[in-house]
């Protein structure tokens, strides 16, 4: 009993704080992009890293540190677009505050039970005063270790964290530099005006250098991470296409996902993706969530997020069958619950056009949940029929995310009106008119071309 009132005690009143100066394993993991504009090197620190640098566990808090070290090749400034990393990003001081100690609120969440803790009370002022020493000392490590929001000197190095909101599974790193030229008045008129005039064209500005980067992080098993792409489509059996060729392979694609028998007919086939699977899932990651594989604990977080109506980021998918197999990647994009989302499945072809990739996917918009016989768990979700929409919304989201080289549509699909519609395999209605979007992807950023594939 006396072990167990002085286990309590220190959970209630420790505020020993001592973050590790010395480690730095995260930077084995670290990625490195380059170009005439700059070095840049991102790595995402572990769970058990954060806890051991910080000297408190921020991931359960919602924050993600981000570590960039940038190099300057130019010879003038750059800066650092920080909101394009995230745009709800922390200031160092606001995540420390975030972390802070607090003994009176380690007490309220021992409710009634804290009286108990009554006799004890005297201790409390000295406790107090260490907590403000130990918040004080947070306070000055998220600072020191941040990266600094300034220019980054001409063949100069910045270095430092980024306090982002969590993800799981995997981070989209986006990071954009600006050069800083010291222009006179008339060459500041002239360069504004050509500045509107690129975004008017929608000519890429030579000025701003952008890098990508796609890291895993954990915490979630993400299903595409079960895939072997190689064993998938061997390069025995990679298809190179000219375009005419690719276009007809495309029309005769299935029209439907199925069931695991190939028995019955699914959702339609409605989208098609150009591009090397780095380069998808770093176009994607910023914007849409990774789906976890079927356990007994994601099934239980599903159970819960549905009873409570509440937001589970990494939800499973559901299997849909195309090629004798389920989805090689499942994306979703969440709404206000977990009843509301859009579903993207993607298959890899043996396809190859111009030396990419070929995907071809699945979209539906989750508009609510009914009750039904056809699965084992009497639940399923109820699709938006107008199948059209979620299809073109994906298109929508990839041109602004601006890395979209050409997109357009293809016949292929199965024609259904809403006086005749199709049915997916737990009956629910949907309507086409049989097109599929094909986006061809670009690692950097670009604009779109919109182009007839036929």
């Amino acid at each position: 009993m006396f072990t167990q009132v002085v286990r309590v005690l220190r959970r209630i009143f420790d505020t020993d704080y001592n973050p590790d100066p010395e480690i730095n394993s995260w930077l084995e993991r670290s990625q490195k992009q380059e170009n005439d504009v700059a070095e840049v090197i991102v790595a995402v620190p572990a769970v058990a890293e954060v806890r051991r640098r910080f000297g408190v566990p921020a991931t359960r808090t919602g924050i993600q540190p981000v570590y960039l070290e940038i190099t300057n090749r130019q010879n003038v400034p750059l800066r650092l677009f920080v909101a394009g990393i995230d745009p709800h990003y922390f200031t160092p001081l606001e995540a420390a505050g975030i972390n802070h100690f607090s003994v009176i609120r380690r007490l309220s969440t021992w409710g009634i039970g804290a009286w108990y803790f009554l006799p004890l009370l005297f201790l409390l002022p000295w406790k107090l005063l260490s907590a403000r020493r130990a918040n004080l000392r947070m306070d000055e490590c998220f600072q020191d270790l941040a990266f600094p929001l300034r220019p980054i000197p001409a063949g100069g190095t910045s270095r430092g964290f980024i306090y982002t909101t969590l993800d799981e599974g995997s981070k989209s790193v986006r990071v954009r530099l600006h050069r800083m030229r010291s222009v006179s008045s008339e060459e500041r008129a002239a360069s504004l005006e050509a500045s509107a005039e690129k975004l008017r064209a929608g000519t890429p500005d030579k000025d701003t250098a952008e890098f990508i980067f796609s890291i895993p992080v954990g915490g979630i098993a993400a299903d595409y991470l079960l895939k072997d792409f190689s064993e998938l489509c061997p390069a025995a059996e990679i298809i190179p296409c000219t375009l005419p060729d690719f276009i007809g392979r495309l029309k005769k694609m299935p029209e439907a996902t199925t069931n695991a028998k190939g028995t019955g007919h699914g959702d339609p086939v409605n989208l098609v993706l150009i591009g090397q699977l780095d380069v998808l899932l770093s176009v994607f990651a910023g914007r849409w969530d990774q789906s976890e594989t079927i356990t007994l604990s994601s099934c239980w977080r599903t159970v819960k997020a549905f009873l409570l109506g509440a937001e589970y980021r990494y939800s499973p998918v559901s299997p849909l069958y195309l090629f004798n197999r389920s989805q090689d990647i499942a994306l979703q994009r969440i709404r206000n619950s977990i009843n509301e989302r859009l579903h993207l499945r993607l298959w890899l072809t043996p396809l190859q056009f111009d030396q990419e990739s070929v995907w071809v996917g699945q979209i539906s918009r989750d508009i609510g949940v009914r009750f039904t016989t056809k699965v084992w768990n009497l639940t399923t979700h109820r699709i938006d029929p107008d199948v059209d929409e979620a299809r073109d919304y994906v298109l929508e989201d990839l041109l602004r995310a601006e890395h979209v080289d050409a997109a357009g549509y293809v016949d292929g699909g199965m024609y259904c009106t809403p006086e005749n519609p199709g049915r997916n395999l737990t009956g629910d209605p949907w309507f086409t008119d049989g097109k599929r979007v094909v986006v061809r992807l670009s690692r950097d950023r670009t604009s779109p071309g919109f182009i007839a594939w036929e």
